[in-house]
């Protein structure tokens, strides 16, 4: 069964390297992995294609993440998502959550947290 992943992230640099650690994670699927490097760039791969689970920052330039998630509720795309940021303020979790993202993990980012995550959501 192939996974398709889609990672968004202003840096490029993150991108790589959740990418990486994912690929080690993930070993009994394919993994097949589109990128957004801005927050305009997601909501338009996500209503143009399907994608099994979505990690998004929250601190992009044109559009938060907080945006986009608001935006893709309301184009009523369902998603798995998971907020990446190094945004660690109160509330943020509950935030994304009420937002439609099916979890939260704070940069820079755990293995355990993002195995976790995979394996509660029946992603893995």
């Amino acid at each position: 069964m192939t996974l398709s992943i889609l990672v968004v992230d202003d840096s490029k640099t993150a991108r790589f390297m959740l990418k990486k650690e994912l690929l080690s994670i993930i070993t009994e699927k394919e993994v097949v992995f589109a990128e957004g490097a801005s927050g305009r760039e997601a909501v338009d791969m996500c209503l143009n294609n399907k994608y099994d689970v979505i990690f998004l920052d929250l601190t992009m330039l044109d559009m938060t993440g907080y945006d986009v998630l608001e935006t893709l509720q309301r184009q009523g795309v369902r998603t798995n998502t998971i907020v990446v940021s190094a945004d660690i303020q109160p509330g943020v979790e509950e935030k994304v959550k009420a937002f439609g993202a099916i979890g939260y993990c704070k940069k820079p980012f755990s293995r355990q947290v993002l195995v976790t995550l995979l394996q509660g959501n029946n992603i893995l």
